[in-house]
């Protein structure tokens, strides 16, 4: 079974139809220096009998030390590389 991941991407309008997205970059040794393609959503891994929206709320809360509410959206899902599936939903906090 495919490894699955769940994250939020966490957005706000600012005026003019302009919109605003929060995006994260790696740490760590391996990232250091590279800036194309590191940026992305904050997510994790889902629990074997988890909730995925359940999930990223959490892995959201544990990465940026910040609780998110708001009406979530389902956008999709997309398949990495190296083959985990990445379920994502929107939010305006």
């Amino acid at each position: 079974m495919a490894r699955k991941s769940a994250g939020l991407l966490i957005f706000r309008h600012t005026g003019n139809r302009r919109a605003e997205v929060l995006l994260g970059h790696p740490g760590g040794p391996f990232w250091h220096r590279k800036d194309a393609g590191a940026w992305t959503i904050p997510k994790g891994l889902v629990g074997a009998d988890e909730d995925p929206l359940l999930a990223a709320q959490r892995e959201t809360t544990e990465e940026l030390g910040l609780k998110i509410c708001g009406e979530f959206h389902w956008l999709g899902s997309y398949t990495q590389p190296g083959g985990k599936l990445v379920l994502v939903w929107a939010v305006e906090p």
